[in-house]
């Protein structure tokens, strides 16, 4: 029997990992620091799907698993599997360790260019260039402290957070350090911000922008509320939450 020890269980590991088959996006430090054994519990809203199990151990992320995640995290619009950035799992990790959450509720991860195209044209702040393209974001839900779990993102300072309060989830990812709030109802439930609208939409003293300004921000408002009319009007899987009772 051969026993596999230190950088040559990472290397072997890394090989089993590239033999699934499936694009992983194994970032400098995802073999640097073994860090134990890490766990995910996690359901998906939207197919009813479940993953409870490691993806880590000692040696590193772990292939089945691995390979079991990137189905679990697909986008099921189009249901088509995507690249899985191993750093954006350790993100939700040790987010959930550090806020005491046992489980996690996936609302959006990977998505198609013709889902992300689609969710474009007809909802509000869906960004052109979305991390959840490249399998490095996912929004996720928790039956409580929610906002104890974004407020833990944020001083990670490991990557994107968005929050949204109002639609009860986070949006996490493993791009560039920034951060943003879209305090809107449903229509933005799995998206990504737009940094632009955002702050086009919550500048706090409108009548003070320039009439251009003032302009663009009454278009984006009015895009909002055509939005949340039409979820409202097909709610869809989630919650009615938001909706005027008529």
């Amino acid at each position: 029997m051969t026993i596999v020890t230190g950088n040559r269980a990472a290397l072997r590991r890394r090989d089993l990992l590239l033999a699934t088959g499936v694009c992983i996006l194994l970032g400098r430090n995802a073999f640097a620091f073994p860090t134990g054994e890490r766990r995910l519990v996690l359901k998906n809203a939207h197919t009813g799907e479940t993953f409870n199990g490691l993806y880590r151990d000692a040696h590193g992320p772990v292939p089945s698993a691995i390979s079991d995640l990137t189905v679990f995290l697909r986008d099921f619009h189009a249901d088509k599997c995507g690249p899985l950035d191993v750093g954006l799992l350790d993100f939700l990790a040790n987010v959930m360790a550090v806020t005491g959450q046992h489980s996690a509720t996936v609302l959006s991860a990977y998505r198609t260019k013709e889902t992300n195209e689609r969710l474009r044209r007809t909802m509000f702040g869906v960004a052109e260039q979305s991390q959840h393209l490249y399998g490095r974001a996912i929004d996720v839900t928790f039956d409580n402290r929610l906002h104890t779990v974004q407020q833990a993102a944020l001083a990670m300072k490991w990557g994107g957070v968005g929050w949204y309060p109002n639609s009860h989830f986070v949006h996490l990812d493993n791009g560039p350090t920034r951060s943003w709030e879209l305090d809107g109802t449903h229509f933005d439930r799995l998206l990504s911000a737009d940094e632009k609208l955002r702050a086009l939409v919550s500048t706090p003293h409108p009548d003070l922008l320039p009439m251009d300004q003032q302009l663009a921000r009454a278009n984006a408002m009015a895009h909002q509320k055509r939005a949340v009319a039409q979820h409202c009007a097909n709610p869809g899987v989630f919650n009615k939450r938001g909706c005027s009772a008529g």
